[in-house]
């Protein structure tokens, strides 16, 4: 057992009661062992109380006593093949019904963009005629009193389309 921790004159006391130490662990492992007993016992009566079974069927043991492990099944290539066909088969019909599931395009109706060409034309004129009053003046109020005539302008153009 090694030595955690040990202080000097604890060093001797526990070299001279080693032998008692060991004696000590193997009785307090041998009383665990009995209530580890006890303790599965109490959970096999619950559950079989309680309908449930044990875990299952035991794995094979490495020396090869007790019960073997069940075999993997083994599926033939034309059960493998007929299996992949019926999956390919419900994929497309999944595949097949989102095609359906999609909206039309929208279009856009020959006046809607009439009228948006009317406005970009529009808008267009006034950031022009914006920038040539700014030229005349060359200012910087007046640049900025352009470039607020034309916000107003686009607002006011919004509003009439909305």
């Amino acid at each position: 057992m090694p030595i955690l921790y040990v202080r000097g004159r604890d060093l001797y006391a526990m070299a001279k009661y080693a032998n008692a130490n060991e004696e000590l662990l193997s009785m307090a492992l041998a009383g665990y062992e009995r209530a580890k007993a006890k303790i599965d016992e109490a959970i096999t009566q619950i559950r079989a109380h309680l309908g449930q079974h044990g875990p299952g069927r035991p794995k094979a043991s490495a020396d090869g006593a007790g019960q073997a492990a069940p075999r993997s099944r083994v599926l033939s290539a034309s059960a493998r093949r007929r299996i992949a066909a019926a999956q390919r088969k419900r994929w497309a019909a999944i595949k097949k019904e989102k095609a359906n599931a999609r909206r039309p395009k929208r279009k856009l109706s020959d006046a809607g963009r009439k009228a948006i060409i009317e406005a970009t034309k529009k808008r267009w004129a006034a950031f022009h005629k914006a920038a040539k009053a700014q030229k005349k003046t060359s200012k910087p109020q007046a640049r900025k009193a352009a470039v607020k005539t034309m916000k107003a302008g686009a607002a006011q153009e919004a509003a009439a389309t909305a």
